[in-house]
């Protein structure tokens, strides 16, 4: 269904008793002194309190309308006399009325229905065949507060938009309506809030029977138990969980266990692991097992288990089992990059913990986890992990893809940190991502060891929760009266482990509080009520106007504030960004929850260096490099690229030397040049200085970032390296170039089109310093094109299209998980904890996953079952199985040149590559036909078709129709030999 237009819907109002009257229809006379008033509610009863016409009112509350009706209607008989009419108001016998506003409802005689307001003739229970649909919808996953149907009968004509009010007595976060069908088996519906918000199932609208029905989160529940029905409550605990075993490996203990019954349900157990006579340490398991990993060597602990249901209650604690580890296991060896020039790989981009779940054991929901609806779809949100990734390597290589671009792995510290941009402690990885035998060293080496390269998401801007530790996190100010919810108790020792969340059932905290806490780790280490030693932080604990979401006074220093002396200027920038093209985007705060490191401080570098070069020493490829936009180009060029190279080349010798770079410049316009200023636009970056400035960091950046502004877009460095001279390929010039590549941005703002994208990635590539080492996607964890907030949904053709285009134009192709089954499409990609990860382009993938892949090459399936078959078999995944095929085995699309010179053809190019004996040509059009004129003579072979051309006259015509079709006519030379045809012939390639 399309969009709907927006409309204004009366609602029906209930008051209480008036006497005042309106004109309002009335019946024509049946039995002369009779009427028989039929009342739509869903009152379990109902009275009529009425007047005859020149009589009096009956006595409140009136008479019961107890006569036999179809179910959603009251019915009553009432006996006039001589009156031709009455006045009426309805009332359930409690207190609640309908007396239209305060006008009553003005009726006739014979047979009258009383629904919404509106009076008409008639029996709404005789010859309809009786077909009810009664259809709840949950309005707090949108974020409602009342809600429409907009609805179809089976074979039925649609309601007026905007629909009918869902205005039904339910409960809190459900709207209601009883929808009278008559013989139609069933309906067709879309829900609005009135206000031109709409959910139509994302175009697809819901189908919903007959009977009770429940639409919540996109989900349709048919025959759904009544959603408002009080529950009883549940006081029994669970039996006490029974065989309790422990199995030591090295410093992993595994624990199984009996499942314990309950008389509604068993939802979880819980850990408590001693070590020595010291404290307990909660832990928490889904199942009747769980793997406690990462202990220390030659220690004796104790566990004890006990079950929970979901009212909370506990059983007592089964035995307790004693289990001592032994030695640690040897770490993984240290890996070595796979090296190679990084345009030959396509990139594969995961979010890790939404990717694939290898070992529930690690999974963990946060505080977040019921307020974001996740704990309702049972998807925590750190669910995916390195083992599942390890897992499915050989679904990423049956793709085609050479590398995988993977989220931050640093320890996370903040509420809803499950895509990793939140760094804390940066020299660990982060406790919810590996399990033994599936570390972060794991996964570099499995992944080398398929030849898949590994790029690692890293962050030098900022940092959360609220710093860094090991260089400074401040002490904020917090008290344990009423946010206690928020602050554990201190333990001398005890640090942050997200591994160990709040359970929720502190008997010290009220029911409210332990809603508030459960899920959040420990932060005892965090707060203090009276002022730490050495506080520069002003007013610290003086209470201000302001009051958190939950409604509790905040205090000064209790949350962070660039400006308030909470945080030292030698470690972090003191300001907010003011604006967003000007100086302080460079040196000042994005968000109060990304505490921004002061990059031109030596102490800030130095940390920042070392942690990063322990990731180059374990084996990664190559670092994506998260709000690079935000550190100045020239700390960029001065501090950080140089001691990275030097580190990688160092520690890989000529490995080292290919180590591949690429920021996130984010420039969210169409332009060639962000808003005209230079130091925002993503080509900037690709440069070295061009002169000398300040040898004190702080200054330097003021006078470079000036400098560059007053020279100019019109006086920026231009570079052909990316272009042909004629059909000939030409050495690049790097001399000039930083040593980061970008982001391609303003091909990503363009590609609602993939014409579009081609016309401004050509026109931008004389300001990179090489743009055939650009990054190049349509959408991403962030944005898709024309910064659209949703996941891209211009259609299947349209992504095959842009998929050709991105496998053959210049550039390396990029592509976000599930894209190739147009995974999400037209989801908001990301909504934070407001609404559930399930409903956005973040969504978990690996129940398309599921099953067993081997690929016996790239873009070549070996064998396959289960679910992940029927995902490689989709159209676009074919696709870019066959696309990776051709790129790999012509060099020219992977590093060449191009130029469209002598090219007619609205998405048509030539490239060549020529290097070190390697000399490969090509001739590419993409979705039509296309000529190339002086072109070199010789024998054309098509990778598409295999069709032979033999040009003498120095012009070639490709003929080709199909959105995302193409034809890669290569010439045969001896440096490069045309490789025919290559794969077979697919959904968009034949």
């Amino acid at each position: 269904m399309r969009a709907l237009p927006r409309r204004t819907l009366t609602l029906l109002c209930v008051a209480g008793v008036g006497l005042t009257s309106a004109l309002v229809p009335t019946t024509t006379a049946h039995a002369a002194n009779t009427a028989t008033v039929y009342y739509a509610t869903s009152w379990p009863t109902a009275n009529i309190h009425y007047q005859p016409t020149g009589g009096s009112w009956t006595a409140v509350p009136g008479v019961a309308m107890d006569e036999t009706a179809c179910a959603g209607w009251k019915k009553k008989t009432l006996d006039l006399g001589t009156a031709t009419g009455l006045k009426a108001a309805f009332n359930n016998g409690s207190g609640t009325w309908d007396n239209n506003n305060g006008a009553d409802h003005t009726l006739g005689t014979g047979t009258v229905m009383v629904r919404n307001g509106q009076v008409t003739a008639g029996d709404p229970c005789a010859g309809t065949g009786g077909n009810q649909a009664i259809v709840y919808f949950h309005t707090k996953t949108k974020g409602w507060t009342s809600a429409n149907v907009h609805y179809q009968p089976t074979g039925g004509s649609w309601t007026p938009v905007p629909g009918v009010a869902m205005n039904e007595t339910a409960c809190a976060d459900w709207a209601k309506r009883t929808i009278d069908l008559g013989t139609a088996t069933g309906l067709k519906a879309a829900f609005n809030n009135g206000s031109g918000t709409w959910d139509n199932n994302n175009g697809a609208d819901y189908t919903i029977g007959l009977g009770r029905t429940t639409v919540k989160g996109g989900v349709v529940v048919a025959g759904a138990a009544e959603p408002c029905a009080p529950a009883t409550p549940d006081e029994t605990a669970p039996s006490v969980p029974a065989g309790l075993t422990a199995t030591v490996s090295g410093t992993t203990v595994k624990l199984s266990w009996t499942a314990a019954t309950d008389n509604v349900g068993v939802t979880g157990y819980e850990i408590r692991r001693a070590k020595g006579a010291g404290t307990p340490v909660v832990l928490k398991a889904g199942g009747t097992s769980y793997s406690d990993a990462g202990l220390d060597p030659r220690t004796a602990y104790t566990y004890r288990v006990r079950a929970l249901d979901a009212a909370g209650n506990a059983s007592a604690d089964g035995g307790a089992v004693p289990a001592t580890t032994g030695d640690a296991p040897p770490a993984p060896a240290e890996g070595s990059p796979l090296g190679g020039d990084p345009r030959e790989d396509s990139i594969y981009f995961v979010m890790t913990a939404r990717f694939n779940d290898g070992d529930p054991a690690n999974n963990r929901g946060g505080s977040q986890h019921v307020r974001s609806g996740n704990a309702a779809n049972g998807d925590p949100m750190f669910r995916g992990d390195f083992k599942g990734l390890i897992d499915k390597l050989d679904y990423v290589k049956a793709l085609g893809f050479s590398a995988i671009w993977i989220t931050p792995v640093v320890l996370n510290r903040s509420d809803y940190d499950f895509h990793g941009y939140h760094g804390w402690d940066f020299h660990r990885i982060d406790t919810r991502l590996e399990t033994p035998g599936a570390t972060y060293q794991d996964l570099i080496n499995k992944a080398h060891a398929k030849g898949i390269k590994i790029f690692q998401d890293v962050v030098y801007n900022h940092s959360s929760r609220w710093g860094v530790k090991d260089l400074f996190t401040p002490t904020v100010w917090g008290a344990r009266d009423e946010w206690k919810w928020l602050y554990n108790e201190k333990e001398p020792g005890r640090e942050y482990d997200p591994m160990v969340e709040h359970q929720g059932n502190d008997p010290g905290l009220t029911p409210q509080q332990n809603a508030l806490a459960k899920g959040r780790p420990y932060n005892g280490d965090q707060w203090s009520t009276a002022a730490p030693a050495g506080n520069t932080c002003r007013d610290y604990g003086t209470p201000t106007q302001y009051t958190s979401p939950e409604g509790f006074r905040i205090h000064n220093c209790q949350w962070p504030n660039p400006t308030s002396g909470m945080f030292p200027a030698s470690y972090y920038h003191q300001c907010w960004i003011g604006n967003w093209e000007g100086a302080d985007s460079k040196s000042c705060w994005l968000h109060d929850d990304l505490a921004d490191l002061n990059t031109e401080s030596k102490v800030v570098q130095d940390y920042l260096i070392d942690v990063y070069n322990k990731f180059i020493d374990m084996g990664v490829d190559g670092f994506r490099v998260d709000t690079a936009v935000h550190v100045s180009r020239l700390m960029w060029n001065r501090r950080f690229l140089p001691a990275l190279r030097e580190h990688a080349v160092s520690r890989h010798g000529e490995k080292g030397k290919d180590f591949y770079v690429f920021g996130e410049v984010a420039a969210f316009v169409h332009d060639k040049w962000n808003r005209g200023s230079v130091n925002h636009s993503a080509q900037f970056y690709t440069w070295k200085e061009r002169r000398e400035f300040d040898p004190d960091d702080a200054k330097a950046v003021v006078e470079q970032f000036d400098h560059e502004n007053l020279m100019g877009t019109g006086n920026q460095p231009t570079s052909t390296n990316a272009f042909l001279n004629g059909n000939s390929y030409h050495a690049p010039d790097h001399s000039k170039a930083s040593g980061m590549n970008v982001i391609d941005m303003r091909m990503h703002m363009n590609f609602g089109e993939a014409a579009n994208a081609f016309d401004n990635g050509r026109d931008s590539d004389d300001s990179y310093n090489d743009a055939t080492y650009n990054t190049v996607y349509v959408d991403s964890h962030d944005y898709g094109p024309n910064k659209s907030t949703v996941r891209y949904a211009g259609g299947t053709d349209a992504w095959a299209e842009n998929m050709s285009l991105m496998w053959t134009f210049r550039g390396i192709p990029t592509l976000f998980y599930g894209s190739e089954i147009e995974f999400q499409k037209g989801r908001p990609i990301d909504c934070g904890p407001v609404c559930p990860l399930a409903t956005t382009g973040r969504a978990y993938y690996g129940d398309h996953l599921e099953g067993s892949v081997t690929a016996s090459g790239f873009g070549v399936v070996g064998s396959t079952s289960g679910p992940v078959a029927q995902t490689l078999n989709q159209p676009l995944a074919r696709h870019l199985q066959r696309l990776n095929q051709i790129r790999r085995a012509v060099p020219a699309l992977q590093k060449g040149q191009y130029s469209t010179e002598g090219v007619s053809g609205r998405m048509a190019y030539k490239r060549r590559y020529t290097a070190g004996g390697v000399d490969s040509f090509a001739l590419v059009t993409v979705s039509g036909t296309a000529t190339f004129t002086g072109v070199p003579n010789g024998t054309y072979v098509d990778a598409v078709t295999g069709d032979r051309k033999t040009v003498t006259g120095g012009s070639l015509t490709a003929s080709v129709s199909g959105k995302g079709n193409l034809r890669v006519y290569v010439l045969d030379l001896p440096g490069g030999p045309a490789p025919g045809k290559v794969g077979a012939d697919g959904p968009y390639l034949k």
